[in-house]
């Protein structure tokens, strides 16, 4: 586990403050243990206590949100918001409206945003927020009105320079726009408060496609570099058929290979010749439907129920993007004795430590989602300089610029893993690695 009593320690004293909070732990688990051999390297580190400071939220607000349902009665939810780190930059991270999302959740996204936000190099620090409000089966009022209650609340603790959330799970364009007209109401400014916004009112082009498109365009870096390979001819299963599944499959077909499996919360379905990504694309974006609507569309094609049978389905590249802890250690013994030669996370920490431990050991490209799903709050950050800049890039622009980025996390995570771990395959240490120093020594500079 800790090869060091200060590692150990620290991580004691954690357990104990956070008890139960088991994705909490869990993701600073994972941090510390990867970590420690930069510490180790660098004794002011625990000299002034970086290791404790960096894992303390700097502030954690919860707050309760009354509104309105369409028969007139009144209904309470749970808010949160974490601002995590503002070492190198103001809180940035999404906003989750899942019935799931508690304190531990929200804790355990706020401390990787930290780390993803900078590994992109931009001046980003590390938030995150959500309530456990359910929007599905809502009506676009009953939405409205929750968004409103929410940011009634929320807003008096954000700002363009304070912290800029943004959507993630149950949070598109239709709910920020809802969170935005409130914080312009409320505060009367028009302000770069909130990415993911509509193309009509400060939204940047290709923010809707940028976690699924940086994923791919990490993972084809991580194949080139160890495998010497890359998407072309190979086959892929996608977990998950939100936003970031779906631009995953797209990007990833753009670049040759052929997606075969999607899931969600249900069932997954399965088409050998390929999933049909129009059919997909009008079922969950448009309708708000199942996936297993698709095999009513597509002949041939097959439908599962169980989300987690996906990983039995035989692959080169399996990408799970659906949820945390979705693919556990038995099940990344089953795509590896498939034949499957990489894993690339698109949602937050899809993969249980102990699966991650074991693909890298068998050098399996493992992709960690600090890393390989930063492109989403990477083009919010460039949606941010837009923002500052009253511009607006084109398509092409935004998507070169993250492109570039993605490589550069890439080589990042990549060389931090061979200087310091001396694998590089562990592209999970030195993410954390890369992103830890960083912010680190952005802390240092700044005394206490």
């Amino acid at each position: 586990m800790f090869k060091t009593e200060y590692a150990k320690r620290v991580y004691a004293e954690l357990e104990k403050k956070n008890a139960g909070e088991k994705e909490f732990l869990q993701a600073a688990k994972e941090i510390v243990e990867s970590i420690e051999i930069y510490i180790q390297k660098n004794p002011k580190m625990e000299q002034q206590k970086i290791l404790e400071r960096f894992l303390e939220p700097e502030r954690f607000v919860q707050f309760k949100v009354v509104w309105v349902d369409d028969k007139g009665e009144f209904q309470v939810n749970r808010g949160f918001r974490v601002q995590y780190n503002s070492a190198i930059g103001p809180y940035k991270g999404g906003l989750r409206l899942h019935p799931s999302v508690n304190a531990s959740i929200i804790k355990f996204l706020g401390l990787e945003q930290v780390l993803k936000n900078s590994l992109t190099t931009l001046p980003m620090g590390g938030g995150k927020g959500g309530s456990d409000f359910d929007p599905k089966g809502k009506s676009d009022n009953e939405i409205m009105r929750f968004c409103q209650s929410f940011m009634t609340e929320l807003y008096r603790h954000i700002g363009p320079d304070t912290d800029v959330p943004a959507g993630d799970i149950g949070v598109g364009g239709r709910e920020i726009g809802f969170l935005f007209g409130q914080y312009k109401r409320i505060r009367d400014e028009f302000t770069g408060v909130l990415t993911g916004k509509g193309l009509t009112y400060g939204g940047s082009l290709a923010r809707t496609q940028a976690t699924g498109y940086g994923l791919c365009y990490y993972a084809q870096e991580a194949l080139k570099a160890l495998k010497n390979t890359s998407f072309a001819g190979k086959t892929v299963v996608i977990s998950g058929s939100g936003n970031v599944a779906i631009y995953a499959n797209e990007k990833a077909t753009q670049l040759g290979a052929k997606v075969v499996a999607m899931s969600d919360s249900n069932g997954y379905i399965y088409d050998k010749n390929g999933i049909n990504l129009d059919v997909v694309k009008q079922i969950k974006e448009v309708e708000r439907g199942r996936i297993k609507e698709y095999v009513e569309r597509v002949k041939g094609a097959e439908y599962h129920d169980g989300c987690r049978g996906i990983w039995s389905v035989k692959c080169d590249i399996a990408m799970p993007c659906a949820t945390q802890n979705e693919l556990n250690l038995e099940e990344a013994k089953t795509l590896v004795a498939n034949g499957c030669i990489a894993v690339c996370e698109g949602a937050n920490m899809p993969t249980e430590l102990e699966a991650a431990k074991y693909l890298i050991e068998n050098k399996i490209i493992f992709t960690p989602a600090k890393a390989s799903n930063a492109g989403g709050v990477a083009t919010s950050g460039l949606e941010m300089s837009q923002n500052s800049l009253r511009l607006s890039w084109t398509f092409e622009e935004v998507d070169q610029r993250l492109h570039d980025i993605m490589v550069n996390i890439f080589n990042a995570s990549y060389s931090a893993a061979k200087e310091y771990v001396g694998n590089p395959f562990d592209l999970l240490a030195g993410a954390n690695i890369a992103g830890f120093k960083k912010v680190a020594e952005a802390m240092v500079a700044q005394g206490i």
